[in-house]
Order: structure tokens, then C-alpha cells, then sequence
């Protein structure tokens, strides 16, 4: 497609300053070879593809079409590499988080242990609904955390 563009240009004497232009979308290879030059180098823009889009507007849909596949890869690259990272990130966080629960929930059993032997009126190792409701009255911190648990007087 763009090749007998660039033959009519280069025959109007418009590319006079550039030796390889003429050949440079003759074969596949050096289509792709040119095209890498001109959009991932940014090499021979202003030799070969503005005298071509200035001449041939339409020829622009493949210049520019390739650069932004170009530039939307790489972009798409870089954004998995950054969501992969958090990702990664992420589950080193949760597994951090699991175990300060682990540790936090052994220090809560050691409080209600506590808190309960102090409730144990009778001190026989079983609390009776009697002393859990008298300790949630007369214990502080045990009230406190019933409110916290939203648990109220009524329930």
C-alpha cells in the first residue's frame, strides 16, 4: 500500500534527502524494518512518513494506527507489571493481617479468660447466666466490651 506511494514521491524528487527511502517499503521486511525505525526509534519520521501523510492523507491511518498499537502495548504492559505488583503486595498484606488476627485473637481468649475468672463468683470454672449478667454490670472493662460488641443490657 505504501510503497507505490513512496516510489510517486520519491520520483517528484520529495524525498530527496533520504537514500533508502525509495526501497524502504519494497518487501515485507524492510516495510517492518522501516516501520520499526519510524515508530518504536522514532528514527526517519520526518524522512519518510510526513512527506508520505502530507502527500497521501489517508496513508496516515497506517502510521499513526501503528504507533498507537505501539504505544497501547507498551502502556498495557507497563499497567500489568504495576497490578501485578500490588497484587503481589496485596497477599504478602493479608497474610500479615491473618497473622496479627492469630495473635490477636490469643491475646482475646487470654482476657476473657480473665475476665470471666473474675465473674466466677462461686469460683467453680462455670459461669452461670446469674454472674454474667451481674459482671456485665459491676465488671468495667467487661461492660466495655460488651458495648463494643453492640451488645446491650436488654439482650
Amino acid at each position: 500500500l505504501i510503497h507505490p506511494l513512496v516510489e510517486q514521491l520519491d520520483d517528484a524528487g520529495t524525498l530527496q534527502d533520504c537514500d533508502d527511502c525509495r526501497e524502504a517499503f519494497s518487501t515485507v521486511m524492510l516495510a517492518n524494518l522501516t516501520l520499526f525505525k519510524t515508530i518504536v526509534a522514532g528514527d526517519s519520521w520526518g524522512k519518510i512518513a510526513v512527506p508520505v501523510i502530507r502527500a497521501y492523507p489517508a496513508s496516515g491511518i497506517i502510521f499513526i494506527g501503528a504507533s498507537l498499537t505501539i504505544v497501547y502495548g507498551v502502556l498495557n504492559l507497563v499497567v500489568a507489571v504495576v497490578v501485578d505488583t500490588f497484587a503481589e503486595e496485596r497477599t504478602k498484606n493479608e497474610t500479615l493481617v491473618a497473622m496479627e488476627l492469630d495473635e490477636d485473637q490469643g491475646d482475646d481468649l487470654l482476657w476473657l479468660q480473665r475476665i470471666f475468672d473474675k465473674i466466677d463468683e462461686d469460683k467453680s470454672g462455670d459461669v452461670t447466666l446469674q454472674e454474667l449478667v451481674s459482671g456485665a454490670k459491676s465488671t468495667p472493662e467487661f461492660r466495655s466490651r460488651l458495648r463494643v460488641m453492640d451488645i446491650d443490657e436488654a439482650e
